[in-house]
């Protein structure tokens, strides 16, 4: 571990302490989100998977405003649709030296007022655990054994441990299946 991955994990250990969570009903507080934000995962063959499941994302979520949310450096505007869609990339000033976003960054996220977070990282980021920190009051939905209270307030577990494809169909089937909404054509044993 390097000297910014330490800063990093001690700042987030800071805020994980202030972390107040909220009672939450389930699939009552999955029924009618306004605002989700879906954050990105890093690597272009995850980038891509993603980008063929954002039709059943937008199903799940109708008729919810969805923004993808993209990690600095990681450039997705040449791959993504922007009908839809608004997507966030930080610039590298938005971002601290450790690697985290700045307060300015949380505060212009924050205005969006984001009632559910979808992290579909596979990888653990210091960036994005520091923006689900930052909406303790959102349903903050995740795979499961991968980052866990306080970072979510949902875990949805997968057989899956290796498989991307897998893992992003059989999350995005459950919580279809937790939310009450059929996901047309969407198994974890339907090939694309």
């Amino acid at each position: 571990m390097g000297l910014r991955d330490f800063v990093a994990s001690v700042q987030i250990g800071m805020r994980k302490k202030k972390v107040r969570e909220r009672q939450l009903s389930f699939p009552a507080d999955l029924q009618k989100p306004k605002h989700v934000m879906v954050c990105l995962p890093e690597a272009l063959r995850e980038l891509t998977l993603v980008k063929q499941l954002l039709p059943t994302i937008a199903h799940l979520f109708k008729p919810a405003d969805i923004t993808l949310l993209a990690l600095p450096g990681v450039k997705v505007y040449d791959m993504y649709p922007r009908k839809g869609f608004q997507i966030l990339t930080p610039a590298m000033e938005q971002v601290s030296w450790s690697g985290l976003p700045k307060k300015s960054y949380l505060a212009m996220l924050a205005e969006h007022k984001f009632d559910t977070i979808l992290d579909l990282n596979l990888k653990e980021s210091f960036f994005i655990s520091t923006v689900l920190l930052y909406f303790p009051e959102a349903v903050r939905i995740g795979r499961g054994n991968h980052l866990g209270a306080p970072f979510y307030n949902l875990e949805i577990k997968t057989k899956y441990l290796r498989d991307e494809r897998n893992i992003y169909r059989s999350l995005l089937v459950t919580l279809g299946t937790v939310m009450n909404k059929s996901v047309e054509g969407l198994s974890p044993h339907t090939a694309y």
